[in-house]
């Protein structure tokens, strides 16, 4: 495998390039991982409002269909002030990532800036995390669909096939090569999500109660503004809201494909805000009307027959989530083979082949996943904690820490701000340690208790409660 460059390390601050001179921006280009010329397939097509979708597909489908479950175990506060809170933070250190990455266009991925700051050792690791991180999230889009398809054909067949039939699909979707050819796909998959979310929010506003609560004599709705969780069960719930907005590692790949850089920042805040806005008004009006009964993922919370038709209308977006996961995996072990190879941008059998046994061999590992742990909660908090929390909250501040060593020895102001940047680093490393802790005494509970069959049952994955 090839590695970064070592002149990239040199690279001059391209963040604004506005103001670079023109020989400085020939010198960002030479830098570029993917070059503009004759008989080379073009991969830099994508605009930023096409990436800003992108992002937005990325991010949305898994958090909405998980948040509004987390309500009850939290209460309606504090399950608000987690999703601001973790959606700003993730959007801040989604900004300090992009503006790392234009400070050294070399950089394709996380793991090639964890190179420029670490070293070699670091990149490995942090490579490593990188991968399991989205094969983990591929799975739970797996989950996602064989749910739908239980849905719809109401379990007609075993779950596993559903999950195999998933991941066929997603492995074909996921296997077209640029960001560009996925970004209409992405159109389509997130308009289907947010229909079928506004179905069952619109199907459980109209209800005399929640569908899965008795439906004659007195009932608890369950409505709590703050909730009383054990340890386990919030930090399990608050990794769970962290990671529908932490994927913010999966943006940097699309940046090496974008036509303009620069405009980066502005696909962020066009991306972050629309689901940030939508997690909360989605998720607290569907625990206002469900209270405890709200189902896990949130879609089937209206009753059996608008599960069904919200499902039918989601399944192209789960579809388009799986595959964004998976391409994204693949395309970094791609880019990690084939760089500064011909065969990365030319239409050649090794060209394909590292192509195709990517994308297949990712998918595999996340359909073991899938019908390993096939609760759709504890799979996004497993990969909250392990993953994206040294991912997306540890490793920005220590980016932010390598560009600014100045403001260590600064005045008061700045030694503050570099002060929030350790405690970046920190707060990580204890969402790391504490959450995947929580999420493991959760799955083992979840096995003891019969809500886990075992690995490859053919039961509901969907993990309703």
């Amino acid at each position: 495998m090839t590695t970064l460059p070592d002149n990239v390390k040199d690279a001059p601050d391209f963040a604004n390039d506005s103001f670079v001179p023109d020989i400085q921006k020939a010198e960002m280009e030479d830098h570029e991982v993917f070059k503009r010329g004759d008989g080379q397939v073009d991969f830099r097509t994508v605009s930023w409002i096409r990436a800003s979708v992108i992002f937005i597909k990325i991010i949305f489908s898994t958090g909405i269909l998980s948040i509004p479950s987390l309500m009850y175990g939290l209460g309606a506060l504090p399950g608000a002030l987690n999703v601001l809170g973790w959606t700003l933070l993730n959007t801040y250190c989604a900004i300090v990532q992009g503006n790392f990455r234009n400070a050294y266009p070399g950089c394709h991925s996380i793991a090639d800036m964890a190179q420029v700051v670490g070293g070699p050792l670091l990149k490995e690791v942090v490579g490593f995390l990188f991968i399991v991180s989205y094969v983990i999230v591929a799975a739970s889009g797996i989950i996602g669909v064989s749910t739908a398809l239980n849905a719809l054909s109401l379990h007609s067949i075993c779950t596993v096939w559903f999950s195999l039939i998933a991941t066929a699909v997603i492995v074909a979707c996921a296997s077209v090569r640029k960001f560009s050819h996925i970004g209409w796909l992405t159109w389509a998959g997130f308009a289907s999500v947010y229909i079928a979310v506004l179905i069952v929010v619109i199907g459980v506003t109209t209800r005399a109660r929640p569908a899965a609560a008795p439906q004659s004599g007195e009932f608890d709705l369950g409505y709590r503004v703050i909730g009383d969780p054990r340890f386990t069960g919030g930090i399990t719930a608050a990794a769970t809201i962290f990671v529908s907005s932490a994927a913010t590692s999966a943006f940097l790949p699309v940046i090496s494909e974008m036509r303009k850089p620069k405009d980066y920042p502005k696909a962020v805040y066009l991306s972050m805000s629309l689901v940030t806005t939508s997690y909360l008004t989605f998720s607290l009006v569907i625990y206002a009307w469900c209270g405890k009964w709200i189902a896990s993922p949130s879609l089937g919370s209206a009753g059996p027959t608008v599960k069904r038709v919200a499902y039918g209308v989601a399944l192209p977006g789960l579809i388009i989530s799986g595959c964004l996961y998976v391409h994204v995996a693949a395309k970094y072990l791609f880019v990690r083979v084939l760089r500064n190879s011909r065969h990365l941008q030319a239409n050649t059998v090794t060209h394909w082949g590292t192509w195709l046994g990517c994308t297949i061999g990712m998918a595999a590992i996340s359909f073991i996943l899938a019908c390993a742990i096939p609760i759709f909660n504890y799979v996004l908090a497993l990969v909250g904690a392990l993953c994206f929390a040294p991912l997306a909250i540890s490793l920005p501040g220590w980016l932010w820490l390598y560009s600014h060593s100045e403001y260590r020895k600064g005045p008061v102001s700045q030694k503050v701000v570099y002060g929030f940047h350790i405690f970046l680093i920190l707060l990580g490393a204890f969402m790391a340690i504490g959450g995947t802790y929580g999420v493991i005494v959760q799955i083992n509970e979840a096995y003891r208790d019969g809500k886990i069959e075992g690995a490859f049952a053919c039961a509901d994955s969907s993990g309703s409660t």
